[in-house]
């Protein structure tokens, strides 16, 4: 569980930096990079993290920034596939590390354990993101050469970059919560709000295809993340 929490963790990150970071960014990676093997060796899991850093570069390879994703949709399943062996194979671990056992000596009664907590925050961070990266191939892998909306000048979509981390993350909490009637209005929201702006879709239905697409796709990585966390923690 602790290296699918790393993987999606060094994932999230690398992409974290590439949106926010223009300039030198080789400092930001390596700095990210030192600070997760860190966390790791201090969780006991440093071959875990060192793992999880080759394969975050060999992420910023395959799915880069702009343009066409270079393996097309492989990259993203094959991410998703690592993370779901990871929780079967390591489900949860006796030894910690120093954090763990700092974490079990100070924590409530109740709480989970140190490798869940890593795997909540690997997945939060993965959903902000890249997220954004898996909706966008996904876009680009349906559509093809059409251009899609977020392409062009057009200031209507800008907000998407924000909207949708926020709404992944909040399917993703409200079904961990189970809060499932919640997760039914937000869906149906943004149905709402987004109906007038599909309405007024020309003949090619191109922002019609582009938005179920894209809020499929962001439902389905919030949901496939959800899922990973529950099973990994009733594997555990």
């Amino acid at each position: 569980m602790i290296a699918a929490g790393l993987l999606l963790l060094a994932v999230g990150s690398v992409d974290l930096v590439r949106q926010m970071i223009r300039s030198r960014r080789w400092i930001a990676f390596a700095a990210a990079a030192v600070a997760l093997v860190v966390v790791s060796a201090g969780l006991d899991a440093v071959i875990a993290g060192l793992l999880a850093v080759a394969v975050a570069a060999i992420w910023t390879w395959v799915v880069p920034e702009h343009g066409p994703a270079r393996a097309g949709l492989w990259p993203v399943a094959l991410l998703a596939l690592a993370a779901a062996a990871c929780v079967v194979i390591a489900p949860g671990r006796v030894r910690p590390g120093v954090l763990g056992e700092m974490w079990t000596t100070y924590r409530p009664a109740d709480a989970v354990s140190v490798d869940v907590i890593v795997l909540v925050v690997g997945c939060l961070v993965f959903l902000l993101e890249s997220g954004n990266a898996v909706v966008r191939i996904a876009l680009r892998s349906e559509m093809g050469g059409r251009v899609v909306p977020d392409e062009t000048a057009t200031p209507t979509l800008k907000g998407g970059r924000l909207i949708g981390p926020l709404e992944r993350i909040l399917v993703f909490v409200l079904t961990l919560a189970g809060a499932y009637t919640l997760i039914a209005a937000v869906l149906a929201a943004k149905g709402i709000v987004r109906f007038p702006e599909i309405s007024r879709d020309g003949d090619g239905g191109d922002r019609a295809e582009y938005f179920l697409i894209g809020s499929l796709v962001s439902w389905v990585t919030s949901l496939a993340a959800a899922f990973l966390v529950w099973w990994g923690v009733h594997a555990g």
